[in-house]
């Protein structure tokens, strides 16, 4: 399993940002994000159709993940951007959500999303 991030920058806050993860098949997906001196954590999974989405609370309302299976790409729209969103976004593919959200799946590279206050 190959994935590919892209999508980060600096933002100010209160702006948007998408990010994508191109994959090298069809998975469930998801993001999770690591600020500085924090643990990785849950962001948000969507299964392979598409029909199953998660979110981590601090995020509801405010990004979307959605998928192009065609393109075997998974995007994350976030919208409304806080400063603590700041962090490194990893995106992670599995068979089911329920592994993507355990972190037991595959990993790819991070990209860097900046929210400046």
């Amino acid at each position: 399993v190959q994935l590919q991030a892209s999508g980060g920058g600096l933002v100010q806050a209160g702006g948007s940002l998408r990010l994508s993860c191109a994959a090298s098949g069809v998975y469930a997906m998801g993001w999770f994000r690591q600020a500085p001196g924090k643990e990785r954590e849950f962001v948000s999974a969507i299964s392979r159709s598409g029909g199953r989405i998660d979110y981590a609370d601090s995020v509801k309302g405010r990004f979307t993940i959605s998928r192009d299976n065609a393109k075997n790409t998974v995007y994350l729209q976030m919208n409304s951007l806080k400063p603590e969103d700041t962090a490194v976004y990893y995106c992670a593919a599995a068979g089911s959500t329920m592994v993507v959200r355990t972190g037991q799946g595959y990993w790819g590279q991070g990209t860097q999303v900046t929210v400046s206050s």
